[in-house]
């Protein structure tokens, strides 16, 4: 782990989505490789996504095996493949059993969700893991930034209401 940092664990996590989304811009993705290598970067934008009442979550329609992480703990890493060929990568918040999660959108020289997991080398086989069991880590290193607010993107299927949603957060500018 980065020196001067915090580990942010379980509680963290176990709030809402919209909560947990904001207070995640400017914090570190750690990621410790197998290999003994270790890549790290600043989330710079998030995105909140609300149960099966959301209907840009993919909870929406219930619970189905695709669906079930997000029905887990908090803390809990959904990791899945868009359009084939791009990873994605949420962290499940709130209570268990709630389906709500905040995708990690993009980071410091990663713009955008499919970028992201590629420079981190995140995949599948995170799928289901913990974000507090070391592999996968995110911590805070003090930093504070302003919070932007703007729509969720890529959800043209959900409803006018739920793309209207300012549930995209972005990182502004340092404070302090």
């Amino acid at each position: 782990m980065p020196q001067n940092t915090s580990l942010l664990q379980e509680p963290f996590f176990h709030r809402d989505r919209l909560m947990v989304a904001p207070d995640l811009i400017g914090k570190l993705l750690v990621h410790n490789l197998p290999t003994g290598e270790q890549l790290l970067f600043r989330i710079t934008e998030t995105e909140a996504y609300g149960g099966e009442e959301d209907t840009a979550c993919h909870a929406h329609r219930g619970r189905t095996p695709r669906t079930e992480l997000l029905y887990r703990r908090a803390g809990t890493i959904y990791v899945y493949l868009c359009y084939g060929m791009h990873w994605l990568m949420n962290v499940i918040t709130g209570e268990e059993g709630q389906a709500q999660g905040v995708l990690i959108r993009a980071c410091d020289g990663a713009p955008g969700p499919g970028r992201l997991t590629k420079a981190l080398k995140i995949d599948g086989r995170l799928n289901g893991s913990l974000i507090t069991d070391g592999e996968l880590l995110i911590v805070d290193d003090g930093a504070q930034f302003e919070i932007l607010l703007d729509k969720r993107v890529g959800i043209g299927y959900a409803s006018k209401e739920d793309q209207e949603r300012l549930w995209r957060f972005k990182m502004g500018n340092r404070i302090g």
